[in-house]
Parts: C-alpha cells; sequence; structure tokens
C-alpha cells in the first residue's frame, strides 16, 4: 500500500517538475495585443433642466428639457474637465434668453438653431471641439397652473 502512495506521489512530482521545465524553457512567445478600446464618440445624458418661462414678470411655466451630447472620448480623457457642467449651464442659457419661445402665441421653433449655438459655445468655451452633437430627447412646456405643489 504504502508502494502505491509513494509511486502515486513520484508521478506527481515529475509531472510537476516537468510543466515547470516547459514553461521555464519556452521562449518569451508574443504577448496577444491588448484590443485597443474602440475610442470614438461618447453619448452623455444630462440629467432634465428645469428652465422658468418667464413673460410680463410672471413665471408663465417650465421647460423641462433633457439634453443628450456626443463627444470625442479621447479628448475627454485628456481634457481633466468633464464638458457636462457647460453643456447644462450653456443649454439653460439658451433656453432662458430666447425670445423666440412665447407659449402664449405658439410658432415652429427652430431647435436645431439653437442646439447649434449651444455645441458651438460650449466648444468656445472649452477652447476645443470637444462636443460633437447636441440632441434633445424630451423638450415640454408646462404651464404654472399645471404644476403640482
Amino acid at each position: 500500500m504504502t508502494r502505491i502512495v509513494i509511486t502515486g506521489l513520484w508521478i506527481c512530482a515529475i509531472t510537476v517538475l516537468s510543466s515547470y521545465a516547459v514553461i521555464s524553457w519556452i521562449p518569451a512567445l508574443p504577448k496577444p495585443k491588448a484590443e485597443e478600446y474602440l475610442e470614438g464618440l461618447t453619448y452623455q445624458k444630462l440629467r432634465p433642466l428645469n428652465i422658468p418661462i418667464i413673460a410680463d414678470g410672471n413665471v408663465q411655466g417650465y421647460i423641462l428639457a433633457t439634453i443628450i451630447f456626443t463627444a470625442d472620448s479621447h479628448l475627454i480623457k485628456g481634457l481633466g474637465v468633464t464638458p457636462e457642467p457647460f453643456v447644462m449651464d450653456e443649454s439653460f442659457r439658451q433656453i432662458y434668453s430666447d425670445g423666440d419661445l412665447d407659449f402664449r402665441n405658439l410658432k415652429k421653433y427652430d431647435i436645431n438653431r439653437r442646439l447649434d449655438e449651444i455645441k458651438r459655445r460650449v466648444n468656445e468655451r472649452l477652447g476645443s471641439e470637444i462636443v460633437k452633437d447636441v440632441m434633445v430627447e424630451n423638450f415640454n412646456f408646462i404651464t404654472k397652473k399645471d404644476i403640482r405643489s
């Protein structure tokens, strides 16, 4: 019985040593290339904006807008600052100060011009063409009387 146990231990020792010898004698195999992360555009969805609409000295209601923007992910990594606050700030400023938005006298609104202006101003503030596109996911107006308190 002891001979069988000793023979089994001997076989295990020979197997471990031969495996170690083969691994250490193999020339350095070329390491598999780390697949480069596809760096391109990254989509970032901002939290919803609540923008008051003021007319005749009173708050008429609020615009609820959800903005999405695409940005060059490689430039974002090297920037050190995320463009999210800049896009939110510029979106708020553009919509809040827009004199064409009059919900008492509805007419077609040129949202593309406004989005292009947001993109241009954010890139201007960041000093580089980081933001590639600005999109709207949601754009609603809620009158003051429809707001639940």
